[in-house]
Formats: structure tokens, C-alpha cells, sequence
């Protein structure tokens, strides 16, 4: 079943949010500084474009400086991303059938403002990076 939903989920959003997240990820990786929010821009980017089957999880080992980095990522990229998440989400939730897929949008809108510190686990096992 997970698999059927990600291929309809990467036909109608997938791609998209993707490539979104690919384009964030190039442009933050310019600078120095921000090649932790580039990198933690195409790790989102992978579960945006497979979503089902995985969940995110705090980690319990990030500290202050995720907290600093969540507010820069807010401020440099976040709200952009998490705007596509919303209209993708109306969007999907237009149709019957779209409308899973725009709760699982609107269920990325929290790990697009705010993705530092957290962590992409199988669904299998969300509590084995604890």
C-alpha cells in the first residue's frame, strides 16, 4: 500500500516539492554557512519525494544550535517551502481522492518551518533512534 500511495504521490506532488526543496538546498549551499541548511534541505527533499513509509522524530541530542539554526532556516527558506506545502495541500484536497495526500502536505508544513533537529526514521521503527 505505501508503495502505491508514494507513486500517486509523486505523480501529483512529488516531484514538485522536490525540486523545490533541490533549489533551496543549491541556493543555501552557496555560502558557507549555509551548508548545514542545504544539506538538511535535500535530506527533507528526499522524504518529499517518498513520504509514505517514513515519519520524523526529534532527536534528543540537538541542542542550541539546532534551536539557532531552525530560527535562520525560518527566515531563509522556511516559510517559502512550508507556503508550497499549503497550497499543494488546498490544492489535493480539492478531490476525494487527493485528500490524503494534502493531509500528509499539511503533516510536512512543521519539518519545512522547523527541520533541525529533527530526524527521517522508517515508520517500522520511530522509536529506535531514541
Amino acid at each position: 500500500m505505501k508503495t502505491i500511495l508514494n507513486v500517486i504521490w509523486l505523480v501529483l506532488s512529488g516531484v514538485w516539492l522536490f525540486l523545490g526543496y533541490c533549489l533551496a538546498g543549491l541556493i543555501l549551499c552557496v555560502t558557507i554557512i549555509g551548508i548545514p541548511f542545504g544539506i538538511a534541505a535535500f535530506r527533507i527533499a528526499l522524504y518529499a519525494l517518498w513520504p509514505f513509509g517514513y515519519t520524523t522524530v526529534e532527536r534528543r541530542d540537538a541542542g542550541a544550535a539546532s534551536c539557532v539554526g531552525n530560527v535562520l532556516w525560518l527566515v531563509l527558506a522556511g516559510w517559502w517551502l512550508a507556503i508550497g506545502h499549503i497550497v499543494t495541500g488546498l490544492a489535493l484536497c480539492v478531490t476525494i481522492i487527493g485528500i490524503p495526500f494534502g493531509i500528509a502536505n499539511f503533516k510536512m508544513v512543521p519539518l519545512s518551518l522547523l527541520p533541525l533537529g529533527r530526524e527521517i526514521v522508517p515508520t517500522d521503527a520511530p522509536f529506535t533512534s531514541r
